[in-house]
């Protein structure tokens, strides 16, 4: 479709676009959806001058609003947070608005991927720990974490979330999961409340799940 070509960027539907970038389009990208290339890029094109000056508005202001709140810290360096005091500074300024009504969102004609489907989190800062294990267990599904730090959980007799580890909570967080286990795989005989060791065990050169009870 398109030779390799040496310079960084090339010119396409008024665009200047990364060269391997189109590349990826034009030889991997477009020929798998039916799709030009070059109608592809006219669309993008479409798109950026739409939206260009919109996101240059919105860019400014976002540098504006930031310049008011640091400058309002360094007036105040070295004396205690006034929370009340910031907070109404910010809604002064507009950083803060009203908190609106209730609203419905309309997901019609729209990818099970934005509309159904819990995504990860694909980047997090590495030097914290709470968003890098967050991170991991939406990964991995951690029942345990989700249920934890959402009201599927009711936070009653004590199981508030708090800022550290609710063992009570815990034991409801538990509780909760292994019910949900009875309903979704459940044994053979007996509850997973009941269980007190889960271990997978080669045998006859198969995975068997063996879940010993009390």
């Amino acid at each position: 479709m398109s030779e390799k070509r040496d310079e960084p960027y090339t010119d396409v539907g008024g665009l200047r676009v990364a060269v391997p970038l189109y590349d990826l389009i034009a030889n991997e990208i477009a020929p798998g959806l039916g799709i030009e290339p070059d109608a592809f890029w006219s669309s993008v094109a479409g798109i950026v001058r739409d939206l260009g000056s919109k996101n240059r508005q919105l860019l400014a202001q976002r540098d504006a609003l930031q310049t008011k709140i640091d400058d309002w810290h360094r007036e105040r360096k070295g004396e205690p947070l006034d929370v009340a005091a910031h907070t109404k500074y910010l809604q002064d300024i507009g950083y803060l608005v009203p908190e609106g009504s209730d609203f419905h969102i309309d997901v019609e004609n729209v990818d099970d991927e934005i509309a159904e489907i819990a995504g990860p989190q694909l980047v997090v800062p590495v030097d914290n720990a709470r968003y890098a294990l967050n991170a991991a267990n939406a990964r991995w599904g951690s029942l345990y974490d989700a249920l934890y730090g959402t009201n599927a959980i009711d936070e009653s007799n004590g199981a508030e979330k708090g800022r550290s580890y609710n063992p009570v909570r815990g034991r409801k967080v538990i509780a909760y999961a292994r019910d949900f286990l009875d309903q979704a795989v459940g044994l053979a005989g007996g509850s997973y409340a009941d269980a007190t060791d889960i271990t997978l065990t080669d045998l006859d050169g198969r995975k068997h799940l063996t879940v010993v009870l009390k």
